[in-house]
C-alpha cells in the first residue's frame, strides 16, 4: 500500500484523487493548498498547484517525498529540504470532463532510483504509459503540448466564434475535427496538411481574409505563412 497526499484544489488534484481512490494499492489524503498547517506524513507528497505557488507550497512541507505536477517547473526548484521528484500526466484536464488514465502518459523523475521505482509503482496502479523523461526533455513536451492542445483549442474557440457570428451550428465542424486528430496517427502532421495554404490558393485565402474581424486575420495571416514556409522546408 501506497500513502500518499495530494495537496492542491484544481483540476489535475482532483482526477487525481479519484483514480487513487479506486486503486486498491493506494491510501490518499487531499488537503488544500491553503490549509498546510497539519499534512499528514506519506510516502509521497504530490504538490499539484499552479506553478506559481509551487515554490511557496513546497516550502512548508517537511515530508519525506514531495513530487509536483508540473510540466514545466523543474525538480530542483521545489523548496522542501527533503527527497524531490516529478509526477508529470500529459493530458489536458478538466473537472467536467472524465479521463482515461490508461491512455494518459506519465512523466517521473527522481534524484535515485528507488525514488523513481516508487513513483513508477504508483504510476502503474492508475496507468500503463510510464516514461523516464529529464527536466529539459519535460519542458520541451510541456511546450510543444502547449501547440497542440492549448493553442488548438483556442482555434476551436476561434471556429465557434466564428460560426456563431453567422448562424451556423459549430457542430458541423466536429467529424472534421476528429478526422483531423485521427490522421496524425497514420501520417506525420506535414503530410496530412492540407487547405488553401498549403496549395497557394490566394484567391480562396483573400476571400477568408474578407470574411475575417481585424484580429481574426491577423492570426490567419500568421498561420497561412508559416504553413507555406514550412511546407517548403520539407
Amino acid at each position: 500500500m501506497i500513502s500518499t497526499v495530494i495537496i492542491g484544489n484544481g483540476n489535475v488534484a482532483h482526477h487525481l484523487e479519484k483514480a487513487f481512490l479506486k486503486a486498491k494499492t493506494i491510501r490518499v489524503t487531499k488537503i488544500s493548498s491553503r490549509n498546510l498547517t497539519i499534512i499528514p506524513d506519506a510516502d509521497i507528497t504530490i504538490i499539484a498547484v499552479s506553478d506559481n505557488a509551487i515554490k511557496e507550497v513546497s516550502a512548508k512541507i517537511k515530508n519525506s517525498f514531495v513530487v509536483h505536477t508540473s510540466g514545466s517547473f523543474s525538480m530542483d526548484e521545489l523548496q522542501n529540504k527533503t527527497r524531490k521528484g516529478v509526477f508529470y500526466m500529459l493530458q489536458t484536464f478538466s473537472k467536467e470532463k472524465e479521463i482515461d488514465f490508461s491512455k494518459v502518459p506519465f512523466c517521473l523523475e527522481a534524484e535515485n532510483e528507488k525514488d523513481y521505482i516508487l513513483l513508477k509503482k504508483l504510476a502503474k496502479s492508475i496507468g500503463v504509459n510510464i516514461y523516464n523523461i529529464t527536466t529539459e526533455q519535460r519542458k520541451t513536451l510541456h511546450v510543444a503540448a502547449v501547440f497542440v492542445n492549448n493553442f488548438t483549442n483556442h482555434m476551436y474557440k476561434i471556429g465557434a466564434d466564428i460560426c456563431k457570428s453567422n448562424n451556423v451550428p459549430f457542430e458541423i465542424l466536429q467529424p472534421l475535427i476528429d478526422e483531423t486528430a485521427s490522421k496524425i496517427k497514420q501520417l506525420k502532421p506535414v503530410s496530412a496538411q492540407t487547405g488553401p495554404a498549403v496549395r497557394n490558393d490566394s484567391e480562396t485565402i483573400n476571400n477568408h481574409l474578407s470574411l475575417l474581424s481585424q484580429e481574426q486575420q491577423t492570426i490567419y495571416k500568421i498561420l497561412t505563412q508559416s504553413i507555406q514556409k514550412s511546407n517548403k522546408t520539407e
